[in-house]
């Protein structure tokens, strides 16, 4: 269980109503060791999450004393605000958040579950009324009532008063905490600055700096370390955006296809190859796909490019569509989004393909299972004239017929063939049937 840090005049208790350790300005003592300071700069995600678990992760590896969440975020996910929520809480290093901006929204509920709130003046703490992607208000009655109970939940957690934290989410809540300096109306939502905070029991502390912040709390300054985003986290963060990741998907559909289709270029199966490598690449990085999620897609592609040389009765065709999605689909933080996404990047790709083959029709694959290739004299090739002036016409057999010999006809030796008897030699023959080079004689009647 996490140690909370608190204001000595607050007389609030842990969660297993120990009691908890007051600031250095009271106590009179300093703590040493490692201070971790961990930023929360950016829309929560599975990315943040992930971002923080390996901040955390690394404040265990070091001893750290103590984790210092600096939160400047607009909100985001709640499912990830509640994860995030549960590795502050259940922490086993004391955490504090420090607000040097905005916490709102999912921002406010991970503030609360730290053991401490200290404020940047002109920062802010609230706003947490939930809505959808498009911004608008989710009135549904169980997802509110769920997100208030997690709200209340972080507030009590620390002695502060879940009304104040209800009236951040539910917009048809009354709050009147005239002691706390809060009032809100039916309609509106609670945001609270520093100051307010402060008077509402929602600060602990007012501070200029996160070295000021720490330096309250009673830590020593001389040992911080800040978690920084690596390359990898960062470019991460830009290729997981929705309109990235629907770009991606794009010229990932019309590269490969158009290759597959259209081969000979290679450009259009680089480029796409590496859309999909990126798109895959980011979603890893956030945490979001697994080795599996790539195995299905390079399964689901291998499976399309067979059914173009092998004949399956497109059962390679489905089965390597249904894998590719699958792929897709399951590297995505949302099945929603991800269909959704897809959905648009197939749709304009499809146009980009048809458009590259009728360009290039002289180059599409299609060309490989149809003959080209004309018998003419020019390349080399000599056609048979039927002899049609050859019927009924008198001979001799030269050789014997197996059915297959010589016959002199005309005064001209012509390889000719019975219809199934054996003649022998200088017998006399005539000819029945002409079927392009193919002569058909029979003995002659005596």
């Amino acid at each position: 269980m996490m140690i909370l840090l608190i204001l000595p005049l607050a007389g609030r208790v842990h969660a297993d109503n120990e009691a908890v350790r007051a600031p250095a300005a009271a106590a009179g003592t300093v703590v040493g060791g490692p201070v971790f300071i961990i930023p929360v700069d950016q829309e929560i995600e599975r990315g943040l999450q992930s971002f923080l678990e390996r901040g955390f992760q690394e404040a265990a590896n070091y001893g750290a004393v103590l984790i210092v969440l600096e939160i400047d975020t607009p909100g985001g996910r709640v499912d990830s605000a509640e994860q995030i929520g549960n590795m502050v809480r259940d922490s086993k290093i004391p955490t504090a958040a420090y607000i040097k901006g905005d916490a709102a929204s999912a921002g406010s509920y991970i503030a609360l579950n730290a053991g401490a709130i200290i404020m940047k003046p002109g920062s802010m703490i609230g706003a947490a009324s939930l809505v959808d992607r498009n911004g608008n208000s989710v009135e549904d009655a169980k997802m509110v009532s769920y997100w208030k109970s997690k709200m209340v939940g972080a507030a009590s957690l620390n002695g502060r008063d879940p009304e104040v934290a209800a009236g951040m989410m539910d917009i048809n809540l009354v709050v009147n905490k005239p002691e706390l300096g809060v009032a809100k109306g039916q309609g509106k939502i609670i945001a609270l600055s520093s100051e307010e905070a402060l008077q509402a029991g929602y600060a602990d502390r007012i501070a200029g700096t996160a070295n000021e912040a720490i330096t309250w709390l009673g830590y020593s300054t001389d040992d911080i370390f800040r978690v920084e985003h690596t390359g990898a986290e960062k470019m991460s963060h830009f290729l997981t955006n929705p309109v990235i990741m629907t770009i991606l998907l794009f010229v990932g559909i019309a590269g490969v296809f158009i290759e597959l289709l259209v081969p000979g270029f290679g450009v259009p199966g680089i480029i796409g190859t590496l859309a999909f490598a990126l798109y895959f690449f980011g979603n890893y990085v956030a945490g979001f796909a697994g080795a599996e999620t790539l195995l299905l897609f390079i399964l689901g592609l291998v499976m399309l490019v067979l059914e173009l040389f092998v004949p399956s009765f497109g059962i390679l065709g489905l089965l390597g569509s249904v894998s590719l999605v699958a792929g897709v689909v399951r590297a995505a933080y949302s099945f929603t989004h991800a269909m959704f996404s897809l959905g648009i990047a197939f749709s304009a790709a499809a146009v980009v393909i048809v458009i590259v083959a009728v360009v290039f029709k002289e180059r599409g694959i299609w060309n490989r299972f149809i003959l080209q290739d004309s018998l003419t004299k020019e390349q080399g090739f000599v056609p048979v004239t039927e002899k049609l002036s050859l019927i009924g016409a008198s001979g001799i057999s030269v050789t014997p017929l197996r059915p297959a010999g010589t016959a002199a006809i005309g005064g001209e030796r012509i390889d000719v063939v019975t219809e199934g008897g054996f003649i022998g030699a200088q017998t006399a023959i005539s000819v029945v049937k002409v079927e392009g080079g193919r002569v058909v004689v029979k003995e002659s009647v005596k």
